[in-house]
């Protein structure tokens, strides 16, 4: 006798066909775009998918669906840009300015803050701030040496004691524990400068032992004091005693005297990489700098002891010419007084965007005694025209040199800021691949996202692969920076959408708004 199947046996197969042939759903298609991954492998058409924050696919997606597709065909998909020094922690730990949106329209979907040294200690304090009014970027925070020194020692221009040195040692390792990705310093400004080598190499040391990574806006880019190519093997020397990755940040040939030097230090970098160093720089595509006044011009044992040290010192005739005679030095090194502009100065904005020989001129004074009142007034910040193209090209294309913006955020229309604030990465893209060849577009991208990734020690995000953070940017061949020296407050055009954490924070050119950002807590605090 046949048995007749029941209902439940007939309906289970066909359950189980339909349930085999729907189609995979996703959050977010991105369909037919040119994939620049990040790993400095050539482009590729193909599909990509997002779920949950992260990228689910890349591939042929024909058959899936999403809650929503978007045509991508003809546009550039990569990850999201990485900022390895940004000044930008301060704005946006502001309500008026977290959204981020200059550094949205540059591609940024991370940015490591608290550079050169500085920052505030408490970490736990700065990452409230930051997440108070929700972030359009994701931030990563260093703990800066000099920020640490001044708390224990103050403005001192002297070496620590044992029990001081302890203390700072125990002020970077809270901060390690508190979620620092590593170690910044600046040995170039004060109190950083009055440090010696031994002691960065000692902090270095504790942030080695989280997996934090040492980066350095190095004692001298120039021939200040120690000169270019000693201060490059500074951070080279702390690599080796502390084990530790080592970045000589915003690399730079500072100055006609040492114009040409960037072969040497290139060399220097690449004999100790294939020592086994691991060494790295980072470059922002400009060649102009931006600083303070006081830093650019003022010698270093001027400063010791604040701003009314300084006053006293100039108030005395003898000191005085001691210092104006530094100074005349340190202008020559910057080039002139042609080469110095303003940049921002509250004591006196009429003064913002103008030369230091235009406003000494109107005076009637030496440009010398110029920047020495106006440093005394309050201290001017400047943009120093000061690098040569020869060197900044060769920086460039280095493997070891990732792209940075060194770049605030400043509030719309205020001051006349560097145009790296609004425009440094697609300034690289629109200039450097595009209009001079100079790099293809995928080593443009590796110097954005898998490298920094790399050094950094962001393994979830910063390559285009299944399982990563969707961090993406979508950009057109109109991709470029409107940022000008003299007319600064532009942003940056030609990103089609952008996605922070699979949550669109750019879509079809305009902001949405979203704050998707978070502060990132490196691996294993």
């Amino acid at each position: 006798m046949t048995s007749i199947p029941g209902p439940a046996v007939l309906i289970l197969p066909t359950l189980l066909a339909l349930t085999t042939c729907a189609p995979e759903t996703y959050d977010t298609i991105l369909r037919g775009g040119r994939i620049v991954d990040g790993t400095g492998a050539p482009p590729r058409e193909a599909d990509i998918a997002i779920r949950g924050g992260l990228i689910a696919a890349v591939g042929d997606l024909g058959g899936a669906a999403a809650e929503t597709t978007l045509d991508v065909t003809g546009l550039h998909v990569s990850p999201g840009f990485i900022d390895v020094h940004s000044h930008a922690g301060p704005g946006l730990a502001t309500g008026e300015l977290s959204h981020g949106e200059p550094l949205l329209a540059q591609g940024l979907t991370t940015v490591v803050v608290n550079p050169d040294g500085g920052g505030p200690i408490d970490l736990a304090e700065q990452r409230a701030a930051l997440e108070e009014h929700g972030l359009g970027v994701n931030v990563a925070q260093l703990i800066g040496h000099g920020s640490v020194r001044g708390r224990v020692l103050g403005s001192e221009d002297r070496a620590p004691t044992d029990a001081e040195l302890n203390r700072m040692r125990e002020l970077v390792r809270a901060a390690m524990e508190a979620g620092a990705w590593g170690l910044s310093s600046g040995p170039f400004y004060a109190p950083g400068s009055y440090s010696e080598n031994s002691e960065l190499i000692e902090l270095a040391r504790v942030a080695a032992e989280f997996g934090g990574i040492y980066t350095s806006h190095i004692r001298d880019e120039s021939n200040y004091t120690i000169g270019l190519a000693a201060a490059v093997e500074e951070v080279i020397e702390v690599s080796r005693q502390a084990n530790i990755k080592g970045v000589v940040t915003h690399i730079k040939a500072l100055g006609p005297p040492v114009w040409g030097s960037s072969a040497t230090i290139v060399e220097r970098i690449d004999a100790a990489r294939a020592e086994g160093l691991r060494v790295y720089a980072d470059q922002y595509p400009y060649p102009a700098s931006s600083t303070g006044l006081s830093s650019a011009l003022l010698p270093r044992w001027s400063q010791a002891g604040g701003s009314d040290a300084l006053a006293e010192r100039v108030a005395d005739p003898a000191t005085r010419a001691r210092i104006r005679e530094a100074m005349v030095e340190n202008l020559a090194r910057r080039g002139g007084a042609d080469r110095i502009q303003f940049r921002r100065f509250t004591e006196d904005p009429s003064i913002e965007g103008r030369l230091l020989s235009d406003v000494a001129a109107g005076r009637g004074e030496d440009p010398v005694d110029t920047a020495l009142d106006l440093i005394i007034e309050g201290g001017p910040s400047i943009i120093s025209f000061n690098m040569s193209e020869e060197d900044l090209l060769r920086f460039m294309i280095q493997e070891w040199t990732m792209t940075s913006s060194d770049g605030a955020l400043p509030l719309f229309g205020v001051g006349v800021p560097h145009p790296r604030s609004y425009g440094a990465f697609p300034r690289k893209i629109r200039k450097y691949v595009f209009e001079d060849g100079v790099m293809t577009l995928e080593a443009a991208i590796r110097t954005m996202t898998s490298l920094p990734a790399e050094v950094m020690g962001m393994k979830d995000r910063g390559r285009i692969e299944e399982g990563l953070v969707a961090d993406l940017v979508v950009f057109s061949e109109h991709f470029r920076d409107n940022a000008t020296f003299t007319e600064p407050h532009q942003l940056s055009a030609g990103v089609v959408h952008l996605f922070v954490g699979g949550e669109a924070a750019i879509r079809d050119a305009g902001f949405t708004g979203a704050r998707a950002g978070r502060v990132l807590e490196a691996p294993g605090r």
